[in-house]
């Protein structure tokens, strides 16, 4: 099956494809293999010896060895050993970019289509929780350090897991009232279902963790009082919530709604119209959700502005794929310079042409703006959606070193903070980021903890690896 099959949306009921396409519906446009189709892609696995695949995992994922382990029919050993590195294959194997991470890697892909790594997890994956199988393996006995988790996200999830299976106590400390951070809130249902991510946690719960929701560390409850309770170490796993503004005339106007804020309104089960007609501003993964689910909230017209061309997007191509399938219009090399509007709600967006000029060390080209080039969009609303940056109010009350980027600055082998009993990982550290490099510094973290717990050194016998 080609990559234009694999990427098809089809409207018809599942149940009446063939085996081997049945593949996508509507509400979840990527349904998952089914046993036929996961066995031929697994088939086209050349088992490499020098496998790069692991090279383009940000967690260095044992990849060869769990589809070698499918081909054999052993699933769960399959699953299992895919656990071993990644503690969050159900999430990773739906969200992550395996066009640039994985797949990319792949020797299949240098003459053709890449093994589908991401649906192969994801069907071994589906599988197991199918057959309640998927319930994490027994815990070690319960140790008299606990840990406090900032953030139930990927990098939190992380931490929780490999801890807890090793005997010290945790509690999560969540400020939503959903679980699964930027999973829960950033990502549509229809590429994350609600029920994977409870799927999870109901792992992690029937290992003791605890969970506190509707808590904001820094606000509700300090870190300087989560020690004062007896938790002996504090892992910092807040998101990148906070939306990144255009700067441009007009932003408060009524109709403008920054790309994370209205994904998480709407996740949390807003009923919220944009309007018929809808602009969405960005080229990244978040401006595709926010432009899809406009769609499924009732918008006719969607479409994306960004400032580059197609092929700079950096989005999945699979994801801008399903939006133009849906109908969203992409515009490119333009940007908004002026949101204009009438008696304070949106009217109009004033935006200008841009070429590509000069190019970095990576390729990437700087836009400017083509002078005189201006034109005028009708919209109901505009959604910004071109970054995020994240929101340190659980640092409040203690001194702890911050990057140039206001992330939290820590050590690159053991993701230690200016504070020995603080550690931090995922987008608390590098900003806006992949789950699964999220969860590769989490797993550096845990590590970490359980040595700073148990009073050994912290980097002995570690090499020191940058998830990028």
């Amino acid at each position: 099956m080609d990559l234009k099959e694999r990427m098809t949306i089809n409207r018809q009921p599942t149940s009446e494809l063939p085996p081997a396409t049945r593949i996508h519906s509507f509400d979840e446009v990527v349904a998952g293999y089914d046993e036929v189709a996961a066995l031929r892609e697994a088939d086209r696995c050349l088992q490499c010896k020098k496998p790069k695949c692991r090279e383009g995992c940000p967690i260095h994922n044992d990849i060869p060895r769990f589809i070698r382990l499918l081909r054999e029919g052993k699933i769960e050993e399959a699953y299992w050993a895919d656990r071993e590195t990644n503690s969050l294959p159900a999430i990773c194997s739906r969200v992550c970019p395996h066009e640039f991470q994985c797949e990319g890697f792949c020797v299949r892909g240098k003459k053709g289509e890449p093994v589908a790594i991401g649906m192969l997890e994801r069907y071994i994956v589906d599988w197991m929780v199918a057959h309640g199988k998927h319930l994490v393996k027994s815990c070690a006995l319960p140790k008299d350090k606990k840990v406090a988790i900032v953030g139930s996200g990927p990098a939190g999830m992380t931490v929780a897991n490999i801890l807890a299976h090793a005997g010290y106590p945790c509690t999560i400390f969540e400020k939503l009232p959903v679980l699964g951070g930027m999973l829960g809130v950033g990502i549509p249902a229809y590429r994350l279902p609600r029920a994977i991510i409870a799927a999870e946690f109901e792992a992690l719960k029937s290992c003791g963790v605890k969970v506190v929701t509707d808590t904001e560390i820094g606000k509700d409850k300090t870190l300087t009082q989560l020690r004062e309770e007896g938790f002996d170490a504090v892992f910092v796993a807040v998101g990148a919530h906070a939306s990144r503004k255009l700067g441009v005339e007009g932003e408060e106007l009524t109709g403008v709604l920054h790309g994370v804020d209205y994904l998480r309104r709407v996740n949390l089960g807003e009923d919220l119209n944009l309007g018929r007609n809808v602009v969405v501003v960005g080229g990244g993964n978040v401006a595709i959700d926010c432009a899809r689910t406009a769609l499924r909230t009732g918008s006719d017209k969607v479409f994306i502005l960004y400032r580059r061309g197609k092929g700079e997007m950096p989005a999945s191509k699979a994801e801008i794929h399903h939006l133009e399938e849906e109908g969203v219009k992409i515009e490119t090399l333009a940007a908004p310079v002026k949101i204009h509007g009438e008696n304070g709600r949106l009217s109009k967006i004033e935006c200008i042409r841009m070429r590509l000029g000069e190019c970095d060390t990576s390729g990437r080209c700087r836009p400017e703006p083509v002078p005189d080039s201006n034109f005028m969009i009708e919209a109901d609303a505009i959604v910004p959606a071109i970054s995020q940056d994240v929101n340190l109010t659980a640092l409040a009350g203690v001194e702890v070193k911050l990057s140039r980027w206001k992330t939290i600055e820590v050590d690159e082998t053991t993701m230690q903070s200016s504070l020995p009993w603080l550690f931090a990982g995922g987008d608390a550290v590098l900003g806006p980021e992949t789950a699964a490099k999220a969860v590769y510094q989490a797993k550096e973290a845990a590590e970490s903890m359980l040595r700073f717990l148990e009073g050994r050194d912290l980097k002995e016998g570690r090499v020191s690896f940058k998830a990028d």
